[in-house]
């Protein structure tokens, strides 16, 4: 897929016209990150957006001991950093690599000036962190109101609507889960099991499925 194929994706920048998008192509520049790699590191500077063109990556805040909260999984068509460029302070979290990793990045100086050149981007922008401060206080009310079983169903729905289906098309370990909701793996693995035999998900070698969305929405305590 060409950059300006890769930018067309991203929702921000899907209602430019093609010699505004050539010109923002212009300005973005290619990386490739290796599977487990740094990509940013919590409390570094913020200079780019860094929008996924290929692979998936982690937002992550990592304790002391070494244990990892993962804040959200990002995927192709996905872009972080941004709020770093809006109040210029440090970034608040890291982000890894989950496997091979294609990224388009866009310098603090570009992305300010596309800001001033196209409205709509920054209303896009406004759009998106509106998305993710409702996110945000979803999974701090499901940490303090629901059981695991709850939380494990609130996120299944969260990622089949970010694949924009049934299907979850993101590749999330039972690992990767029980660190998205603060449990342990073989908690989420039994859960994902209980969700399974009663007829809530299907599991197979394609990934999850959502079969019974209704009673997967009760289990999350979703109206």
């Amino acid at each position: 897929m060409s950059v300006a194929q890769t930018l067309r994706g991203v929702p921000l920048f899907a209602h430019l016209g093609d010699e505004e998008l050539a010109r923002l192509t212009g300005a973005v520049r290619e990386r490739t990150y290796p599977k487990n790699s740094v990509i940013v590191f919590e409390d570094d500077p913020g200079d780019a957006l860094y929008l996924v063109a290929g692979g998936q990556v982690k937002v992550v805040l990592i304790g002391e001991d070494g244990r990892e909260v993962i804040l959200s999984v990002l995927a192709q068509g996905d872009f972080f950093g941004e709020m770093s460029l809006i109040d210029d302070e440090p970034r608040s979290a890291h982000v890894i690599a989950m496997e091979d990793a294609q990224l388009l990045v866009l310098r603090r100086e570009d992305f300010q000036r596309a800001l001033e050149e196209y409205p709509r981007i920054a209303l896009g922008l406004l759009r998106a962190l509106s998305r993710r401060l409702r996110r945000a206080d979803d999974k701090i009310g499901a940490l303090v109101l629901l059981d695991v079983l709850g939380r494990v169903a609130r996120v299944l729905l969260e990622l089949a609507d970010e694949s924009g289906g049934d299907l979850i098309t993101k590749r999330v370990t039972h690992h990767t889960l029980a660190q998205m909701i603060g449990s342990s793996r073989e908690t989420v693995s039994r859960t994902i099991r209980e969700l399974a035999d009663r007829g809530l998900i299907e599991v197979s070698r394609k990934g999850i499925r959502i079969a019974d969305r209704t009673a997967l929405r009760a289990a999350a305590k979703l109206s």
